[in-house]
């Protein structure tokens, strides 16, 4: 049924019920370039289809004008693939333009008239909803939040919902009394059940979810009033003050609702409001450091908020920090429910205003900066040039930048976190040498594992009697094709020079790669096929690619249906001096392990021509006295010749040159024996003669494949054990910049490929080390599960600081955020060692438990947070008492209560 529906869309399409092609692909990249408006409706496509859509109307080909043939018509809109297996539930973690694009309404609307819905399927409809505060940003919100309804009477009976973070809590309502058979003038009351059987009252039906403190897989609860005007029950609810967060009213009880008890100070786990561990193991982390936890207990962020910085966040991110922070170390709660916060997060950073899966480290990253921002005891930032080293010495140099720095940026977290970076930069063409020196928060190190890849490829040989080779090889992840044809060359025993590697689908070229593209170009879905070639690219050849067609008469029709079949073909031939039989008979070696010669008695191009091929109507090609196929068809054949062409042989197939999709004929090629005008990036097909395929052409044969044992042969990247040393030494390693990320040369005037050192001048108090696991762009995503082996004490740095005047710099790990699981998402915890137990514990969301030492070093170690031993000091040009004076004469230093010698 599905197939005779597409062959009737292809034919309305024909008859001009559905707009040509050109119109198709105009409209569509008019509603593509509509910008985001709040409340609009956008919907969600399947990748793989709108791929295969853009190349059937020729969307990056203005050339295309015919209609395409049905195997390449990309059929009903099908997004099955952007579904969990048999859940219903979109795939988590899916990433714009490679797993699905999104068109608005308007686009959808025309998609749909014209290829309609895969069958079971619906639409999959989304509102633009606005992010952040102050500086307000449109996004297609494509994960919804699900809550859990009920009503007062059965609380047992929840039933999931999805909705926008912009529906109110009003619509809410409505859609419980519509579930629940509610009448709808019925009074009612909503509630939010809470762990500890509490209810939180949501008295504003006008506050969107965003707004209130709704979150992620909370329960609802609708009550409806009595027909006496009260109601069934009291809800047991709490009655604390209320706070404000950017002007919104909020429960004070945000933070201390959750399990009560006596506890240890610090040991208080934090609820997952949907899927934030992520957030929970910073927080952690950061709950568990000693300098920056005392600094918000003794309440002296009050005495140093920033409310008017510009850069920062009206000091709602310090003030919601600092209330959860004395929630965890009040020693009242086993966990608590950090919903204030996470609104107040999301508000001014809408990367993690949703509720999908984000990362530890960037969250933390925002945090420090937000929490320096809020707190920054410099209140009117002065402008400072920026001088270049030009040959001063490195502690002049150092020492001006970290004062000109501390002229704009002073606070507890400058103090805690900060160090100092030195870049070195050198012009590969004058040796300019650029120093600068950078303040760091944290420090991201690479890991020093070889990060490889296999592909899976087809191997088509030169000697044409040998079937292809399917084989699987090794190649750097960052590397580039030429790396993918050295890797093939040793397997197989072939030149690499002489190996064009393509992209292959629906029996054509996708893609034809240049030698230094990046092999992340490549999909991991794609078909890739390695061609042996007769010649170098340099050499008077020339490398043609050529796929292969069944092209007829549709029955009862007058145009033709072009079906493409086999594997394309890449044949070399002379550039300048090839004739058409010898493209011919060149084609023909290629393919003469499973093409049959037809025996000299043979006169297969007449037999059955009459009553028609396999029942169809016969076949008349247009009338072009230069094509071979005129012979096929005896209602050409005129009485002077007829019976010299009736006893000469036609071509199996005749050659046409075509667009890269193989479905628009540009040229008819001539036997005239003159030389071919053959240029680059052209391409060729062959129609095969419908008798000539059916009776010499083996498909079995030529599908067939032998299997290198490459395949079966397992992975394995050799991961041992790294030393954190090594992920140091690496960091410090001086490298080439990227083409695509070049210096501006002040001596060259222009951009140059500089190399480039890091080195570490002076170091903080408590060191961050972020270590990188994760790589990706927008073709791939890896991460790497080595295990870094790290100290856990006497971590020693001081060989690492190059300042000269440095004193030794000792650091004892004091937190570890970690990372279980792949890139598609994953779960966050955190190990900690309490400042007032010295004890080491582990948090896993609202868990908490007693862990041992041994335990925190782990290949889930993601995060590391060390703390600076007493009595070692790194750097002294900044004793403890130090006062940084500001422009308005303001102190700008806080320290008589730690040991804030530390830069």
């Amino acid at each position: 049924m599905a197939e005779n529906g597409l062959k009737i869309k292809l034919n309305h399409q024909l008859e001009g019920e559905v707009p040509d092609l050109e119109t198709q692909r105009n409209k569509i990249s008019e509603c593509l370039g509509k910008p985001l408006k709040k409340g609009d409706t956008w919907y969600l496509i399947d990748s793989q289809w709108f791929k295969q859509w853009k190349k059937f109307v020729g969307y990056d080909d203005s050339d295309v004008s015919s209609v395409k043939e049905d195997e390449v018509h990309p059929g009903p809109i099908d997004n099955s693939a952007l579904y969990k297996d048999g859940s219903g539930e979109l795939k988590d973690r899916m990433m714009d333009e490679m797993e699905y694009v999104l068109l608005p309404q308007e686009g959808w609307n025309l998609l749909h008239s014209w290829y309609t819905l895969a069958p079971g399927q619906e639409p999959i409809a989304r509102k633009v909803v606005e992010y952040g505060m102050f500086m307000k940003q449109c996004k297609v919100e494509v994960y919804l939040m699900e809550l859990k309804l009920c009503e007062n009477s059965n609380l047992e009976h929840c039933i999931s919902h999805k909705f926008s973070k912009d529906d109110t809590v009003g619509y809410i309502e409505k859609v419980m009394k519509r579930l629940f058979d509610i009448p709808e003038n019925k009074e009612t009351r909503m509630w939010i059940k809470s762990n500890s059987n509490t209810y939180d009252y949501l008295s504003s039906k006008d506050t969107a979810i965003e707004d209130s403190i709704i979150c992620q897989g909370q329960v609802l609860v609708i009550e409806k009033q009595n027909d006496d005007g009260t109601w069934p029950r009291q809800l047991k609810r709490t009655t604390r003050s209320y706070g404000t967060v950017s002007g919104i009213n909020f429960h004070s009880y945000d933070y201390n609702s959750g399990g009560m008890g006596k506890v240890q100070p610090g040991l208080c786990g934090l609820s997952n409001l949907g899927n934030t561990c992520f957030m929970n193991s910073a927080l952690q982390c950061m709950s568990n450091t000693p300098p920056l936890t005392e600094y918000f207990l003794k309440g002296k962020y009050w005495d140093e908020l920033n409310v008017n910085n510009p850069l920062g966040m009206k000091g709602e991110i310090a003030k919601s920090y600092g209330e959860l922070m004395k929630t965890i170390w009040s020693g009242q709660f086993t966990y608590t429910i950090p919903r204030c916060f996470k609104l107040a997060v999301g508000r001014f950073a809408p990367q993690f205003s949703g509720y999908q899966q984000q990362d530890c480290q960037e969250l933390m990253a925002f945090l420090l900066d937000g929490l320096h921002e809020d707190l920054n005891r410099v209140k009117k930032k002065p402008y400072i040039e920026v001088k270049d080293a030009d040959g001063r010495p490195d502690e002049v140099v150092a020492k001006e930048a970290w004062e000109n720095y501390l002229k704009r940026n002073n606070s507890i977290i400058v103090d805690i976190f900060h160090g100092l970076l030195k870049s070195t930069l050198v012009c590969p063409v004058c040796s300019k040498v650029s120093v600068t020196f950078d303040p760091s928060c944290y420090l991201s190190l690479p890991l020093p594992v070889r990060k490889e890849r296999q592909i899976e490829i087809f191997l088509v040989k030169l000697d044409a009697s040998k079937r292809i080779l399917q084989m699987k090889v090794t190649v750097p992840k960052m590397g580039c094709v030429q790396d993918l044809c050295e890797a093939v060359a040793k397997l197989a025993d072939v030149q690499a020079d002489r190996l064009v590697v393509t992209s292959v689908y629906n029996h054509r070229f996708h893609k034809i790669f240049q030698g230094d593209e990046g092999l992340s170009n490549i999909l991991e879905q794609e078909k890739m096929f390695v061609y042996e070639v007769a010649f170098t690219k340099n050499s008077n050849y020339i490398v043609l690619p050529v796929c292969m067609r069944d092209k007829r008469l549709k029955t009862g029709m007058s145009n033709y249906a072009v079906t493409l079949f086999g594997h394309p073909l890449l044949v070399s031939v002379p550039r300048y001096d090839c004739t058409y039989e010898l493209l011919y008979n060149t084609i023909l070696r290629n393919i003469f392990r499973y093409v049959r010669q037809p025996n000299s008695s043979e006169k297969w191009w007449i037999e059955n021509n009459r009553k028609g091929f396999n029942g169809e109507v016969e076949m008349s090609i247009e009338d072009n006295s230069d094509n071979d196929q005129l012979r096929y068809n005896p209602e050409n054949l005129d009485d002077s010749d007829t019976e010299e062409r009736r006893t000469r042989p036609p071509n199996l197939f005749t050659i046409v040159q075509v667009n890269p999709y193989a479905n628009v004929e540009v040229e008819k090629l001539k036997d005239d024996g003159k030389p071919l005008k053959l240029l680059d990036h052209t391409y060729f097909a062959i129609d095969w003669h419908p008798m000539a395929k059916e009776k010499f052409y083996d498909e079995k044969e030529a599908n067939e494949y032998v299997i290198h044992e490459s395949v079966n042969t397992k992975f394995s990247q050799k991961r041992q054990v790294i030393q954190l040393s090594d992920c140091l030494k690496l960091f410090m390693t001086t490298e080439k910049l990227g083409a695509k990320d070049p210096w501006y040369c002040p001596e060259c005037k222009k951009h140059q490929q500089a190399t480039k050192k890091f080195d570490l001048w002076s170091l903080p108090q408590v060191l961050i080390i972020h270590l990188k696991r994760f790589s990706y762009n927008r073709y791939w995503r890896d991460k790497i599960d080595t295990l870094v082996d790290f100290p856990v004490r006497g971590l020693d740095m001081t060989n690492y600081a190059i300042d000269p005047h440095h004193g030794p710099a000792t650091y004892d790990l004091i937190a570890v955020a970690n990372h279980f699981g792949g890139m598609g998402g994953g779960h966050y915890t955190a190990y900690a060692k309490n400042k007032e137990t010295q004890q080491w514990y582990y948090f896993d969301d609202s868990s908490v438990s007693s862990a041992s030492e041994e335990n925190v070093v782990s290949k889930a170690a993601y995060v590391l947070f060390y703390l600076k031993k007493p009595g070692t000091e790194t750097n002294p040009s900044r004793k403890e008492g130090t006062l940084v004076t500001s422009q308005n004469g303001q102190s700008l230093s806080n320290e008589e209560d730690y040991n804030m010698d530390i830069h």
